[in-house]
This record gives structure tokens, C-alpha cells and sequence, in this order.
């Protein structure tokens, strides 16, 4: 069994829906990641939905079964050092996907992602 994973929002959002594909994908892991970022961006979805109340007692029960990947300084580091790389090959990504990638290379965690453009970062784990 594998060991650990961190979930990009798009996937936290695909388990809040109940994707039985991957829910299933998930389980096969022990430890369950969320980058701070992505609790965030799933509390901001949460509070600015039409179903605010109900979403966002969802949500946080979610967060609070997950293992949060929170900033420190190594982090805020790293997240420079990507931007850099990102801004000198003329690639930019969103900034919260770069918080999201620099805590994954800090606390050695890989990324579940949908978005393809994570792999333009050097030495972020991708789960596929």
C-alpha cells in the first residue's frame, strides 16, 4: 500500500462529490494531504456556493480528516524558487498551484492532480 498523498482541490472536489473512481484511487493510500492552499480554495467554494451552510459543514468535516501541509519558512522558499524557474521559461502557472507545489517538494508529499501544468515543476512527485 502506498503510503502518503496530497490532494489538489480538483480532486478533494471530485471526492466531495462522491466520484466512486477516485474515492477508490484514494484509498489505496494511508496518509491523506491537504496543502493549506487547497483548504482554502475548498472553503472559499464552500461559502460562495448556493448551498453555502450545508458545503461548508461538508467541507471542513473533510479537512479536519485530512492531514494539513502547512507554511513554513522552507516553503516560502521553495515557492520562490518555482516562481523563478516558472517566469524564466516563460510558463507561468496560477499562484495558488504554486503554494500548492512547493509545499508537496518541501514535505516530500506527491501531488494527486487533474492539471497537467504541475508538470512543468523539476522534482514535484505526481501521483498518475
Amino acid at each position: 500500500m502506498a503510503v502518503k498523498i496530497a490532494l489538489d482541490t480538483n480532486i478533494a472536489i471530485e471526492v466531495l462529490n462522491n466520484n466512486i473512481q477516485t474515492i477508490n484511487t484514494i484509498r489505496q493510500f494511508e496518509l491523506i494531504y491537504l496543502p493549506i492552499t487547497v483548504c482554502g480554495e475548498l472553503l472559499f467554494g464552500a461559502k460562495n456556493s448556493s448551498r453555502a451552510h450545508l458545503n461548508l459543514l461538508r467541507f471542513e468535516d473533510f479537512i479536519s480528516e485530512c492531514q494539513i501541509l502547512d507554511t513554513i519558512e522552507s516553503v516560502a522558499t521553495e515557492y520562490s524558487d518555482v516562481k523563478k524557474y516558472l517566469k524564466d521559461i516563460g510558463s507561468p502557472i496560477p499562484e495558488n498551484d504554486i503554494w500548492i507545489a512547493a509545499l508537496c517538494k518541501v514535505y516530500d508529499v506527491p501531488l494527486y492532480t487533474r492539471d497537467a501544468h504541475f508538470s512543468k515543476i523539476p522534482a514535484l512527485k505526481l501521483f498518475k
